[in-house]
């Protein structure tokens, strides 16, 4: 026997290392049980079971491995966790791509709605906003929380309209009583009741009277709910164009102005013409006009010396004007008038800013051919002390209050009733993206008017703290003049202009607007503190079929088919209680030029017109002949007509 076996000493045989220890050196409780203070394990947590492509990916690994231990031979390699992690990826762009089409089947709803319906939608609407312009349209209250209800007229404005049955024996005399009866009864819910102030084109074809779901809910005292009257789903109103036409009972009182001829104050202010004035008026006021609009030009009152205004031969028209009982409205008129033959401005801005303009052209619009505009002032100027020590806003503000201390009589007679304040080209709000003198002509979409010194660095100031210093340039591929948005790569369709810094640009474009109008109506507001203050909109229409709306974005209005431009405006001349007037020219174009313009002015008029009953905002609308019916709907509108026929 061995000599290390014959010690009585057990050996332990380690069957992977094949080294023989002797027991006593090794753990002493290997065959006995633990001891009672030895460390317990740890309890793990149950591991998570695998789900989707995890669970693929975990069968997928176990088939290897026991492919692997059963036959160790086989050489095929399968990276079963990189398999997994493609097929997560893949599953991932695949979630993508349903959730950018279901957005893209969104956002074509959407536009379908601002375009086609009008229908006032936010840039990023969901479907609340959807359901919500829905309900408006169809005539309901939805509040901010989302209450929504209907809301009934006053007792003082309910009749009974001639209404017709369909499908029913019923006599359309039954359901005149059955009207009447049910007007008489307003706590009832289910009573019929119909606005006379309701205009006829806006009643066409209306569901009269509300759905009942179940014949059992019509159990109640109501009397529309007799056995003489109709089911509500077989009641429509039908009113007859012609009958009501010429039926204003009821409605708001609206005031007629004209405008008078600007030749009779020649450019030393002086009238030149007062026999022709009276013949003017008299012949006026034969049409039972209520009052005459006048242009005062900053042209003519401050034309020769800064702050040395003029204003004798105004003050000798208005006092002709107040011979003939009529009343006022008044033009801040701070752009220039007119080209005569010879190519000659009628009435120009100042002479002394002219003078300043010839040695700083970057006081004027400028496009990007280096072109300048001298119709009005860069509204880059506006906080900028280059007009003789004055700001552009500051000049403004001068020749306002100016004409308030002049004329303080007037206004304490009342004579005066409202304000119209210059803010652009033309007097409207908007840039002077169409002038006619460099070559534009209907339908082109115009130029953007931004590459003065001080609009450009405006935007360069935007695009640094935006963090995009590269951005601070006007667009390069936004066409001419007289350019289609379809031939040009900012305005076609998926264009740049929807790109990241086309939606960067035009919304400092369209700032620059809605700050230079916040700006001089602060001002004016404080100039004519208790009087009606009007500012003009312009009703840039042509091309608003398309989904950039050309025209208007280079007019400054960023109105494409995803963005609503309007509301932000309206917004400022909410804060300072204005008036607006809504210039819808251009109507006598014929209907071959305007679909070729894709032009849709009656759209365009009810989208600027559909916010305003939400802002309750005063409308003062001339030569929109169809738009006096939606009038009759909203009392605290007025409508003001500028021309006679």
């Amino acid at each position: 026997m061995n000599a290390s076996t014959s010690d009585n000493q057990d050996i332990l045989l380690d069957p992977q290392t094949q080294i023989q220890t002797p027991l006593s050196q090794s753990d002493p409780y290997s065959h006995s049980q633990p001891h009672p203070v030895q460390a317990q394990p740890q309890p793990q947590s149950q591991p998570r079971r695998p789900r989707g492509f995890a669970a693929t990916a975990a069968a997928a690994a176990a088939a290897a491995a026991a492919a692997t231990s059963t036959d160790p031979t086989n050489t095929v390699s399968v990276n079963v966790s990189g398999k997994g992690k493609r097929e997560r990826e893949k599953e991932k762009e695949r979630t993508k791509l349903r959730e950018r089409h279901r957005r893209a089947i969104t956002s074509r709803m959407l536009a379908g709605l601002r375009q086609y319906g009008n229908f006032p939608l936010p840039a990023r609407a969901d479907m609340n906003d959807v359901l919500a312009a829905l309900a408006r349209e169809a005539g309901w209250t939805v509040e901010a929380d989302g209450t929504t209800y209907r809301q009934s007229p006053p007792p003082s404005q309910m009749a009974s309209f001639t209404v017709r049955s369909v499908e029913s024996p019923v006599s359309s005399a039954s359901l005149k009583n059955c009207a009447v009866k049910a007007a008489a009864l307003d706590c009832q819910p289910s009573v019929v009741r119909i606005d006379e102030s309701l205009s006829p084109p806006s009643l066409d074809s209306v569901v009269m009277t509300e759905r009942e779901t179940r014949s059992e809910k019509f159990a109640n005292a109501s009397p529309i709910n007799s056995v003489d009257c109709l089911d509500a789903d077989q009641l429509i109103q039908d009113v007859r164009s012609g009958e009501h036409d010429d039926d204003f009972a009821g409605t708001s009182y609206v005031p007629v102005y004209a405008f008078l001829a600007t030749g009779f104050i020649n450019n030393f202010c002086q009238l030149v013409d007062p026999e022709g004035v009276r013949q003017e008026l008299s012949q006026m006021k034969s049409l039972d006009i209520d009052g005459i609009v006048v242009e005062c030009w900053w042209g003519i009152v401050e034309a020769w010396s800064p702050q040395k205004y003029v204003w004798s031969g105004y003050r000798e028209l208005f006092n002709i004007i107040r011979e003939f009982k009529l009343k006022l409205q008044v033009v801040m008129a701070f752009h220039e008038y007119g080209v005569s033959d010879a190519g000659e401005v009628l009435i120009s801005i100042p002479q002394w800013v002219l003078e300043i303009g010839k040695e700083n052209q970057d006081i004027f619009f400028t496009d990007r051919e280096g072109r300048r505009n001298t119709e009005c002032l860069s509204w880059g100027i506006d906080k900028e002390r280059v007009l003789k020590g004055r700001t552009g806003i500051e000049v403004y503000f001068d020749f306002m209050r100016s004409f308030r201390m002049e004329f303080d009589d007037l206004f304490g007679e009342g004579i005066i009733s409202a304000i119209e304040i210059g803010l652009g080209a033309s007097g409207e709000l908007k840039y002077p993206s169409f002038p006619e003198r460099m070559g534009w002509r209907y339908p082109g979409i115009g130029e953007f008017q931004c590459y003065d010194k001080y609009l450009q660095q405006s935007l360069r100031k935007a695009a640094k703290l935006r963090g995009h210093l590269f951005w601070a340039r006007g667009p390069d591929n936004a066409g001419q003049y007289n350019s289609r948005p379809h031939e040009t790569g900012f305005f076609c369709e998926r264009g740049d202009y929807d790109s990241y810094f086309g939606r960067f640009f035009l919304n400092w474009y369209s700032q620059t607007l809605i700050d230079h109008a916040d700006n001089v109506l602060s001002l004016a507001s404080l100039a004519f503190e208790d009087a009606k203050i009007i500012v003009n909109i312009p009703a840039v229409y042509w091309w608003y079929k398309t989904s950039s709306h050309a025209a208007e974005l280079t007019a400054g209005y960023y109105n494409p088919t995803n963005h609503d431009g309007y509301s932000p405006v309206f917004e400022v001349l909410k804060k300072h209680s204005v008036t607006m007037k809504f210039i819808c020219s251009g109507l006598q174009i014929s209907g071959h030029e305007n679909d070729e313009a894709l032009a849709d002015p009656e759209g365009l008029s009810w989208q600027v017109i559909s916010p305003l009953i939400t802002l309750l905002l005063p409308l003062n609308n001339p030569l929109v002949p169809w738009v006096y019916s939606f009038l009759d709907v909203a009392s605290n509108f007025w409508l003001m007509l500028t021309e006679l026929s």
